[in-house]
């Protein structure tokens, strides 16, 4: 059985507590013990708006039906194209509505762990579900997660009409690359707070190998960070917003239009942080490519058919390489 955080911490730290200014080595960054880097990168990471967006607003055919919700979609767009990623303030639905438990896969005795603990579930399609891995307490835990997935699953459905209709497409020609068989797994996400952050992942800098993911942020501690232009930002936290990202997989599917943006968590001195990302992907035997439409004489093809594209992704990612790369012409 895989160790917590916490118990990996008291086995390299012997019988000293938990809140002393030592961090053991299997956590420690690769370039901090080779002297590369001090803190995050040198430097303080500033704080930088991320679009947010009104689902609601999103006009989910061609053309928009009003002046309001075509604004919305060139913000949605720009929003993908320069960032990979949005924050969603509202539901689609009225005002008044409202696979096991594990830490870093560990492949060698050397390797650099994240500084997490996780709980992975696969949630849709409802067969698919191993229910001997979902928690029985508290009582409602099964209910409220079903009944969350359901209603994702209409937001995903929005959001991936929205980008082809920002695209002048057909609102189904990203949907129709799933063939009716979505794939969604919850990963429950608890990060505890580190004396040294600065030394330490949370979360080590990647792009996800989803189609796009939806992440329940916590409410209160940050610690989530998106590369953007070259540089590390950190994300803020909007009050009832969801933070929807694109995945490796639309990436290959929008022929390189939207892009899968690296993001990392560095954890907090002060307080644990838990957060809900949601993994939305195409069923694993599936084959994605590049949509016809966005190939031609000016945007050739940049990426090959692939299947299993998460075999591939795991493949590469555990050897520190971006997993996409691979799949490039």
């Amino acid at each position: 059985m895989q160790k917590t955080v916490q118990e990996l911490v008291t086995v390299s730290n012997g019988d000293r507590d938990l809140d002393l200014e030592t961090v053991p080595e299997r956590f420690i960054r690769e370039a901090v013990k080779e002297g590369q880097q001090q803190g995050a990168e040198g430097g303080e990471v500033p704080l930088v708006d991320v679009p947010v967006i009104d689902l609601s607003l999103l006009p989910l055919s061609h053309p928009p039906a009003s002046p309001e919700a075509d604004a919305e979609l060139q913000s949605f767009h720009r929003a993908l194209t320069s960032w990979g990623c949005i924050q969603k303030r509202r539901y689609l639905r009225a005002d008044n509505g409202i696979e096991g438990y594990g830490t870093d896969m560990v492949l060698s005795d050397h390797q650099v762990l994240d500084r997490n603990d996780r709980l992975s579930l696969f949630v849709y399609p409802e067969d698919c579900c191993k229910l001997e891995y979902w928690p029985q307490i508290p009582e409602t835990f099964r209910e409220i997660l079903h009944e969350y997935t359901l209603k994702l699953r209409d937001i995903v459905d929005a959001v991936f009409k929205a980008m082809a209709t920002s695209l002048n497409l057909h609102s189904n020609v990203f949907l129709q690359a799933f063939r009716g068989k979505v794939t969604l797994i919850a990963r429950f996400n608890y990060y505890p707070q580190c004396p040294r952050p600065e030394l330490v992942y949370g979360l080590k800098p990647h792009a996800d190998g989803s189609a796009i993911t939806v992440v329940l942020p916590d409410r209160e501690v940050g610690g989530l960070q998106f590369l953007k232009d070259d540089n590390w930002v950190k994300i803020p936290i909007i009050p009832h917003a969801l933070l929807i990202n694109v995945g490796d997989q639309v990436e290959i599917m929008s022929n390189g239009v939207f892009k899968s943006p690296m993001h990392r968590v560095i954890p907090s001195s002060d307080h644990g942080r838990i957060s809900l990302a949601m993994f939305c992907a195409p069923d694993a035997e599936e084959e994605i490519g590049p949509v016809s439409e966005l190939v031609d004489e000016s945007r050739p093809r940049l990426y090959k058919n692939v299947k299993d594209y998460p075999k591939i992704y795991f493949h590469h990612y555990q050897q520190g390489k971006r997993p996409i790369d691979a799949v490039k012409l």
